[in-house]
C-alpha cells in the first residue's frame, strides 16, 4: 500500500483514482499529475514502481496544498470570518447555510434533526 502526503491510498485502484482519496486532490488534479509524470491512466497503484511513487509523493508536495495543511487553512479562514462578524462569519457560527439557500423548508444538514415545537398541533 503507498503512502502519501500521510495517506495509505488504496492498491488495486487506478492511479488517478486513489490520489483522490488525499484531502484536496480532486480527479482534474489527479488526472494533471498523472499526465505530467507520463504515467499510463490504466496503470494501477500495485504496479507503480518506486522511484514512481516518489516522483507522485515530491509533486503533490511541490505543488499542492493537502490534508493537515489545506483543513488548517480552511478553519482559519472561517474562524477569520467569524471573528470578523461579517454576514458569512455569523451563519457558521450559527450553524446555519452560508450561500444564501433557503431555510424555510430544507437545510437540515446544517440545522441538524427538527426539533418539535411544544404546543404547535390545533
Amino acid at each position: 500500500m503507498a503512502r502519501i502526503a500521510g495517506v495509505n491510498i488504496p492498491t488495486n485502484k487506478r492511479v488517478e483514482i486513489a490520489l483522490t482519496y488525499i484531502h484536496g486532490i480532486g480527479r482534474t488534479s489527479a488526472l494533471d499529475i498523472v499526465n505530467k509524470l507520463k504515467i499510463p491512466r490504466e496503470r494501477r497503484v500495485q504496479d507503480l514502481t518506486e522511484q514512481e511513487v516518489i516522483s507522485i509523493r515530491e509533486m503533490i508536495d511541490a505543488d499542492h496544498q493537502v490534508e493537515g495543511d489545506l483543513r488548517r487553512e480552511v478553519s482559519m479562514n472561517i474562524k477569520r470570518l467569524m471573528d470578523l462578524a461579517s454576514y458569512r462569519g455569523l451563519r457558521h457560527r450559527r450553524g446555519l447555510p452560508v450561500r444564501g439557500q433557503r431555510t424555510h423548508t430544507n437545510a437540515r444538514t446544517r440545522k441538524g434533526k427538527a426539533k418539535p415545537i411544544a404546543g404547535k398541533k390545533k
